[in-house]
């Protein structure tokens, strides 16, 4: 049931997940983005932040008040945990892609830009309707 709950609540914000799995341990061809700077980093900073933003956006919608434990675990520890254990894949589980912890830094930037912008931005527009 729980289950159930949470893909009713979070279908964007878990897309948005599955999106990056796949994503991460796809084979990616050449593009003629390679050519721009830190294209990989920015492309990190933006899948992550753009998560988090989105998981801010439906939280807010289905609750009044911010659990911070769960925020803390599911919004930024999680999201940051969860690129380390794909950069590990990428280096140990597949051939085609390596693992760089320099992601994981654009990855936790993004986290925390996500989260600024759903504490910052998202939370006021969303509560200040509901007042």
């Amino acid at each position: 049931m729980k289950t159930v709950r949470l893909l009713g609540r979070y279908p964007l914000t878990l897309t948005c997940i599955v999106a990056i799995w796949v994503l991460c341990l796809m084979n990616v061809p050449e593009t003629p983005l390679d050519n721009v700077a830190f294209i990989d980093k920015w492309t990190h900073l933006v899948m992550y932040g753009g998560t988090c933003s989105v998981g801010w956006w439906e939280y807010l919608r289905h609750h009044r008040r911010i659990a911070w434990g769960k925020m803390f675990v599911f919004g930024l520890l999680g999201p940051i945990v969860m690129s380390g254990i794909i950069e590990l894949l990428q280096a140990y589980a597949t051939t085609t892609r390596s693992g760089d912890w320099i992601d994981v830094a654009a990855n936790a930037v993004g986290v925390l830009l996500g989260f600024g912008i759903g504490w910052g931005i998202l939370r006021p527009l969303l509560w200040h309707k509901h007042k």
